[in-house]
C-alpha cells in the first residue's frame, strides 16, 4: 500500500522550517518530533512510524520545489556549516573548512542537494517535483 504525502515548499523559509515542514508532513499524530537532524530524515525514511509506519512505498509531492532549493542554497548551508564550526570537538573541523570552501567555490552541496541525495537513497519513496 502506498501513501500520498505532500510538502509545502513555500513554508520553508530555512533550515529549521525544512525540519518543521518534514515534522508536519511525517510525523502527524505522533506525540514526538524528529530533531533538526539529516540524519534523523534519513532515519524516518526507511519507515516504520510516523507516516510512513505500514507502508510499504510513499509518494512525495513537494510543491513549489523551486523555493525550498532557493531557502536551502549557499546561502543557509554556509550558515548550517559555521555553525558547526562553533562546536569544537562535536565535528571534524577539517571536513567542515573543505566544505565551506568547496561552497564558496561553487562546487559544494547546498543542505538542499544534501536533502535531495538522502531522498533518493530510499528507493521505497517517490518524490515528485511541483
Amino acid at each position: 500500500m502506498t501513501v500520498f504525502l505532500q510538502i509545502e515548499g513555500t513554508a520553508i523559509v530555512d533550515i529549521p522550517s525544512f525540519h518543521a515542514e518534514i515534522n508536519r508532513v511525517f510525523m502527524a499524530g505522533e506525540d514526538w518530533q524528529l530533531g533538526p537532524s539529516l540524519d534523523a530524515l534519513d532515519d524516518l525514511l526507511y519507515g516504520g512510524y510516523g507516516a510512513l509506519a505500514g507502508h510499504e512505498t510513499a509518494t512525495l509531492v513537494w510543491r513549489d520545489i523551486d523555493r525550498s532549493r532557493e531557502a536551502l542554497g549557499v546561502d543557509a548551508t554556509r550558515a548550517w556549516l559555521e555553525d558547526k564550526l562553533r562546536q569544537p570537538g562535536t565535528f571534524n573541523a577539517g571536513t567542515i573548512g573543505r566544505q565551506l570552501d568547496a561552497l564558496q567555490r561553487g562546487e559544494g552541496q547546498t543542505y538542499f542537494d544534501i536533502v535531495m541525495e538522502i531522498f533518493a537513497s530510499h528507493p521505497t519513496i517517490t518524490l515528485v517535483q511541483a
